[in-house]
């Protein structure tokens, strides 16, 4: 069964479909309308590291489309402290949902899972892998900003090494013309095997440790967490931790329709007086997650959304 493991398996006809009926179906995200496209569908969520955004909204989605949820919860209370294995794990949620999103710290484990289930599985993210759905809120919230994906300016900044969102939103942004920016310290620079894979491509990317460098340039600017879990080495962690810092005064010159976004959570790399300017998008980016999820598995469970939401769903009153 298909599933969305990676971006790769996506056309950019098939992006472009899965973006325009998220925004056909953004009264339902909001909880004005209701449409239960998945009314009896089941979404099993396995979630074997810690989430906040991704878990809630894939749960949301579903909700907001009639359908129901299941979750494994607590890692710590399921029968993987017992010992059971991924492939069993899958076995089961299998036989129990329609559908599949999971996170894991393992890189790989997301096409495992896929290999080993009937149902499609979206993958929310495996170990410093990939995390296609990510991406795809990510180029929603785009070209909500910009009415646009293709020929922007892209500055990616932080933990580019560890960061699976920056890993997947690269490579799509190459695929419609973007010039890609990696700003990073160096021991947190993009794994060279991505950047290979994106100049064979034809991507046109540039790499460069100084941030504010680029921020009047720039059309999008996409902060990144330095993420503490991933480092082996804590004094490793201590060395980058305070590698960047993005305050409001840094945006004085930047272009009027420059926008900063962020997976989230963040620490201390986007200063609360961001949040007041014009160019924060990382909440609305996080909130867009929801609508995007909704047309994926929508996507992925063959259910058609109307050309005209408005005139299929009912008011909420």
């Amino acid at each position: 069964m298909p599933g969305l493991i990676t971006m790769d398996d996506l056309t950019n006809e098939e992006i472009i479909s899965i973006l325009d009926d998220a925004e056909r179906l953004l009264p339902i995200a909001y909880g004005e309308r209701y449409l239960p496209l998945l009314r009896g569908r089941i979404l099993g969520n396995l979630f074997f590291e810690p989430s906040t955004r991704t878990r809630m909204s894939f749960e949301t989605a579903m909700k907001r489309l009639g359908g129901d949820v299941i979750n494994l919860g607590d890692v710590k209370n399921s029968s993987v402290v017992k010992g059971e294995t991924l492939y069993d794990t899958i076995q089961m949620i299998d036989g129990y949902s329609d559908i599949i999103a999971m996170r894991h710290p393992r890189q790989g484990a997301a096409q495992y899972a896929a290999d080993a289930c009937k149902v499609p599985i979206l993958n929310g993210g495996d170990g410093a892998g990939h995390h296609p759905t990510q991406t795809m809120l990510d180029l929603f919230t785009i070209r909500q900003a910009h009415g646009k994906l293709e020929n922007l300016r892209v500055v990616l900044a932080g933990d580019l090494r560890y960061g699976r969102t920056a890993h997947s939103l690269s490579h799509a942004l190459v695929r419609f013309g973007c010039k890609v920016i990696f700003a990073s310290p160096k021991s947190l620079s993009m794994p060279t095997e991505i950047i290979a894979d994106i100049v064979r491509q034809g991507g046109d990317v540039e790499e460069t440790e100084d941030l504010l460098s680029e921020i009047n340039q720039a059309d999008v600017i996409y902060m990144t967490r330095i993420q503490k879990e991933r480092f082996p080495d804590e004094d490793e962690y201590l060395k980058v931790a305070d590698a960047y810092k993005l305050h409001a005064r840094d945006l004085d010159d930047a272009k009027s329709e420059m926008i900063i976004m962020h997976p989230l959570p963040r620490v201390e790399e986007i200063h609360p007086s961001v949040d007041e300017t014009r160019y924060a998008r990382y909440f609305q980016q996080a909130f867009n997650g929801v609508v995007t999820r909704m047309s994926l598995m929508c996507w992925l469970l063959g259910v058609g959304v109307p050309g005209d939401v408005i005139a299929a769903s009912e008011v909420i009153a």
